[in-house]
């Protein structure tokens, strides 16, 4: 573990270098750590990839103490390391149809596989949270098969739709609102990826694990789906 002062009050915790399914897990535990035994001091929290940003309360806690608390934590967390970690795993359904699939043919091209084994591909693999931004509800979600790796969009689109599902590079996401984008979309879930109960505003959280069920037109439509165009 490797701590940065930020600024007066915020501190970076950096868990490791690599983006990989093993550091992921670790920001989980640690996140949920802080969570539990230094609830009372925190402001924000904000986990992302490889790290965590901490803000705190200066009222209750200065500098040198929540350096010194969250040393004792990370000592703690490495004597229950083989602790087995609770994760959740989400099951989104989601439609691959071309009426939503905007970029499907242009991704069959590219990679010369055809759409039933893109959406195979895309359906076989449960992925890891590992970052939540870019707007509220925001879910980085990888890998993605390495035979799906595909660039972003050369113009990214002034609107996507809410709930449609791209890909980009190794990793996949949903659109949880209507919002620019470049990422190559290949389907759509009916589901609201906002959650104003939670802590992130989003569906999920880092460490979770999602898999994507392909559904029929039906189903989607069933579950709330549309096909409204921007």
């Amino acid at each position: 573990m490797k701590l940065e002062s930020v600024n007066e009050n915020t501190l970076l915790i950096s868990l490791g270098d690599e983006i990989c399914d093993a550091i992921a897990q670790r920001v989980r535990l640690v996140l949920d750590g802080i969570r539990r035994e230094l609830a009372e001091c925190v402001i924000d929290l904000v986990p992302s990839y490889t790290s965590i940003l901490l803000s705190f309360d200066l009222r209750r806690i200065d500098h040198l103490g929540m350096q010194s608390r969250l040393r004792v934590l990370m000592q703690r967390l490495e004597l229950a390391d083989d602790s087995p970690l609770e994760v959740r795993e989400l099951v989104l359904p989601v439609y691959y149809g071309e009426e939503v699939a905007l970029d499907m043919a242009a991704i069959c091209q590219h990679l010369g596989l055809s759409s039933d084994e893109v959406i195979a591909l895309h359906s076989s693999v449960s992925y890891r949270v590992y970052a939540i931004g870019f707007s509220p509800g925001f879910a980085f979600l990888g890998n993605t098969d390495p035979r799906l790796c595909m660039p972003r969009k050369t113009t990214p689109r002034l609107k996507v739709p809410r709930g449609s599902l791209g890909i980009a590079d190794n990793q996949t996401a949903i659109y949880p609102s209507v919002t620019p984008g470049g990422w190559q979309l290949i389907g759509r879930t009916p589901r609201q990826m906002i959650d104003w109960n939670s802590r992130s505003l989003a569906l999920m959280e880092v460490g979770d694990r999602v898999r994507f069920e392909p559904v029929s037109r039906q189903e989607y439509l069933s579950l709330g789906g549309q096909f409204d165009e921007l």
